[in-house]
């Protein structure tokens, strides 16, 4: 367990955080189904990317890591290696939803594998939407979770009915893979997308590729068989997510802090905070080398944050010392995360002394003084980070597996403690 120092915080900060997670792993994707050598500058090194990378070898793709930030990958032009043994993906959702679509271009069968909690994570749409463009893959477990077992061969592909309320990332995933099957995909959304700016994510890294996405917004996309994705450099820009903390650190201490290598034009929808930090009293700078955000006394909001699940936890201790009560809309689908985070969010900030509910996926907190106490993360790292925000303002508070940070920011405590004065 790590407790939190109540030291004084700096009235100016200026960091760095890793390069995106999300970007990450759709970079390693394309990559790995590009036509030669791609390099990766300033990608994100943690659990849950390294994951991706180990399973990308074990189907025969060779990444070499110069352990500066920089990867090479050796693309195989869709052809992946056969894999007798299970790939194991951890708890990292990403991975395994990403994954399960890229084994469908494999030869032979795979199993993706998990933890205990990515045995309760749902996959079963993906896997329905894979049998609709002749893929045979089902999962173990009867409510459609994994582990999941894969046929790979060239999807024949064509149309595609896809429920996407659970998980954009069903629609990432097909989306990737659309250029290598014959006939291409016609995806049709019959619900959702939640998280819509990952998707845009996705279709831009396919762009930046060279492969062609046609759509009509969120609800249908065509990408044509027989593409390719062209091998080139790609520089991952820095975590809007992780930022996130260090933005909620200045609002609720009433510091400045700065973090470097973001733009407001990035389509990273977490970036999205800072709009909602504005709106709660905070003022905000955005300049061509980061974000700052200059914190001030706050108020309550009722915001709709389904497009930015990764922050609600962020935003929700920021919540908790606000004048007011802030309701937050359109997050049922955070209790499918690495943990029930709307649950887990409640109970540490009832613990913390503060007024928290969650009513059919609307997540209600009347601000206050919260007061130190243990936190239990869940072995969930965006609870971990969240609540050691709050450490900053309730003297006492200690993270216990602080270590669970490791999944996609493991320098944090590092850079937290740049916090201090």
């Amino acid at each position: 367990m790590l407790a939190i120092k109540p030291h004084k915080i700096k009235q100016r900060c200026q960091l760095t955080v890793p390069g995106s997670k999300s970007y990450t792993h759709r970079i390693l994707v394309a990559s790995a189904l590009s036509d030669g050598l791609c390099t990766i500058e300033n990608a994100l090194f943690s659990e849950d990317t390294r994951l991706t990378m180990a399973a990308l070898r074990q189907v025969g793709i060779d990444i070499d890591d110069s352990g500066d930030g920089r990867l090479a990958v050796h693309g195989q032009k869709g052809a992946l290696q056969p894999c007798g043994e299970k790939i194991y993906l951890a708890n990292s959702g990403t991975s395994m939803r990403l994954l399960t679509a890229v084994a469908a271009l494999g030869r032979g069968s795979y199993t993706l594998a998990g933890s205990k909690r990515m045995a309760r994570r749902p996959l079963a749409d993906l896997v329905g939407a894979l049998g609709q463009i002749g893929i045979t893959a089902h999962c173990e477990n009867p409510s459609g979770c994994p582990p999941v077992h894969i046929r790979g061969g060239t999807p024949q592909g064509g149309p595609v009915d896809l429920d996407c309320r659970t998980s954009s990332q069903y629609l990432s995933a097909l989306l990737l893979i659309a250029p290598y099957t014959r006939n291409g995909l016609d995806i049709t959304v019959t619900a959702g997308p939640v998280s819509k700016p990952y998707v845009d994510m996705t279709v831009g890294v396919m762009e930046k590729f060279g492969v062609t996405v046609s759509r009509q917004g969120y609800e249908h996309f065509s990408v044509s068989g027989r593409q390719v994705y062209r091998a080139r450099s790609f520089t991952v820009e820095a975590d809007c997510s992780q930022a996130g903390y260090f933005w909620a650190a200045a609002a609720i201490t009433g510091s400045q802090v700065k973090v470097c290598g973001l733009d407001g034009a990035t389509r990273q929808g977490d970036v999205r905070l800072t709009q909602i930090l504005e709106s709660m009293g905070c003022r905000v700078l955005r300049e061509t080398d980061g974000i700052q955000v200059c914190g001030h006394p706050l108020q309550a909001v009722t915001v709709n944050m389904s497009d930015m699940p990764d922050v609600v936890p962020t935003l929700a201790v920021v919540a908790a010392f606000a004048a007011g009560t802030t309701v937050i809309h359109g997050v049922a689908h955070l209790r499918a995360k690495e943990s029930d985070r709307l649950a887990a969010v409640v109970a540490e900030l009832k613990k913390m002394g503060i007024r928290a509910r969650c009513d059919d996926g609307i997540l209600t907190i009347t601000g206050g003084r919260p007061r130190g106490t243990e936190i239990e993360t869940y072995d969930d790292h965006r609870i971990a980070m969240s609540f050691a925000v709050a450490g900053l303002k309730a003297p006492g508070t200690v993270i216990h597996n602080e270590g669970c940070v490791e999944k996609s920011f493991p320098r944090f405590w590092q850079v937290f403690e740049t916090l201090y004065a």
